[in-house]
C-alpha cells in the first residue's frame, strides 16, 4: 500500500502546482475563467487528497514534524505557501503584486519538492 500511496501524493502534489500555476497566471491577467466554479472547487479537493497521503505516509513511517526536521521544513514551508498563494490568487492588489507572490509561491513550492527528494530542510 505504501508505493501506491507514495505515489498518489506525488501525483497530488503535481496536479496541485498545475492547478496552482493556470489559477495565478487567470488571476494576473484578471481573467473571468478563475471564477469558474470547478477551479474553486478542484484545488480543495486535490489538497485534501494531497494532505490525507501525506498523513498516511508519515504515520505508516512513523516521521513526524518536530521530531524530524526535514518534515518540520515541509510544513513551515507549506504554510509559507498557502499564505503566499492567497496573495498570488485573491488577496494580491495588483497584477504586479500577484505576479511577484505567485513566483514566491512557486518557489516556495520548488523548496517543499527539494526537501522531500533530499530529506533535509538544507536541499542545496
Amino acid at each position: 500500500m505504501y508505493p501506491i500511496i507514495k505515489n498518489a501524493h506525488i501525483t497530488f502534489a503535481l496536479i496541485s502546482i498545475a492547478l496552482f500555476l493556470l489559477r495565478a497566471t487567470w488571476s494576473v491577467m484578471e481573467s473571468p475563467k478563475l471564477q469558474q466554479k470547478w477551479v474553486k472547487i478542484a484545488p480543495h479537493v486535490i489538497d485534501t487528497l494531497l494532505l490525507a497521503c501525506a498523513i498516511y505516509l508519515m504515520i505508516t513511517l512513523s516521521q513526524y514534524p518536530f521530531a524530524e526536521n526535514w518534515l518540520t521544513a515541509k510544513l513551515l514551508a507549506l504554510f509559507a505557501y498557502i499564505g503566499l498563494g492567497t496573495f498570488a490568487i485573491k488577496r494580491g492588489k495588483t497584477a504586479g503584486s500577484r505576479m511577484f507572490f505567485s513566483l514566491l509561491s512557486v518557489a516556495t513550492f520548488c523548496y517543499i519538492f527539494a526537501v522531500a527528494i533530499t530529506h533535509s530542510p538544507w536541499p542545496v
